[in-house]
C-alpha cells in the first residue's frame, strides 16, 4: 500500500463520511449547512487527490483502486441519508438509479478486467460530469435551506434528475464499450 499524499487525501474523504453521518442527525438548524460544508470538503479532495498525483507523477494502483471506491461511498451514504430523511419516492428513484449503476459499473470493470480489456472500461469525461453533478445535487439537497432567496433545496431535486439522467447514459456508454470489447475478445 502506497500513503502518499493524494492517497492521504482519498482516506480522508471516506473517513469524512462518519463526520457527514453524527452530524446529519443532530438537532438544529445548522446541522444541514455543517453536513453541506463537510461534504463538499471531501468533494474538494476528491479533484485535489488526483491533481495532485498526476502533477507529482505519483499516480498508484492503489490510488486508483480507492479513488473511486471513495466517491462511491461518499456518493450511496449522503443518498441513503437524503432519502431516509426525504421518505419520498421522488428521492428514491433517483437513488436506486445512481447506487444501482454504481454496482452494475464496478461489476462490469471487474469482469473486463478480467477479460484484460478494464482500459476499454476505464473512467470518461461523460462520467466525471455525472460525478461532477451528482456532487452539486446532493451538496444542494445537503444543505436544504433557502440561499439568498433561491429554493436550494428544490434546485437540488432538479440537479439531482440530471444527474440520474448522466447517470444512465454513462452507463449506457460503458456497456457499449464492454459489449464491443466482449465481442473483439471472442473474436480473437
Amino acid at each position: 500500500m502506497n500513503l502518499n499524499i493524494p492517497n492521504m487525501l482519498t482516506l480522508a474523504r471516506i473517513l469524512l463520511l462518519p463526520v457527514i453521518l453524527a452530524i446529519f442527525y443532530l438537532p438544529g438548524e445548522w446541522v444541514r449547512p455543517l453536513c453541506c460544508a463537510v461534504f463538499l470538503i471531501a468533494a474538494i479532495t476528491d479533484w485535489f487527490d488526483g491533481y495532485l498525483a498526476r502533477k507529482w507523477k505519483i499516480e498508484s494502483d492503489f490510488g486508483a483502486f480507492l479513488d473511486p471506491v471513495a466517491d462511491k461511498l461518499m456518493v450511496a451514504t449522503v443518498l441513503i441519508l437524503l432519502v431516509e430523511d426525504g421518505m419520498a419516492w421522488w428521492l428514491t428513484i433517483p437513488a436506486v438509479i445512481i447506487i444501482g449503476r454504481e454496482i452494475t459499473i464496478s461489476a462490469l470493470r471487474e469482469w473486463m478486467a478480467n477479460l484484460g480489456s478494464r482500459a476499454k472500461v476505464a473512467v470518461s469525461y461523460l462520467g466525471k460530469v455525472k460525478t461532477t453533478m451528482q456532487i452539486t445535487a446532493l451538496a444542494m439537497l445537503l444543505y436544504k435551506q433557502d440561499l439568498l432567496g433561491l429554493p436550494i433545496y428544490q434546485m437540488g431535486i432538479v440537479a439531482l434528475y440530471i444527474a440520474a439522467v448522466l447517470t444512465i447514459w454513462s452507463m449506457v456508454d460503458y456497456l457499449m464499450a464492454a459489449f464491443n470489447a466482449h465481442k473483439e475478445h471472442m473474436n480473437s
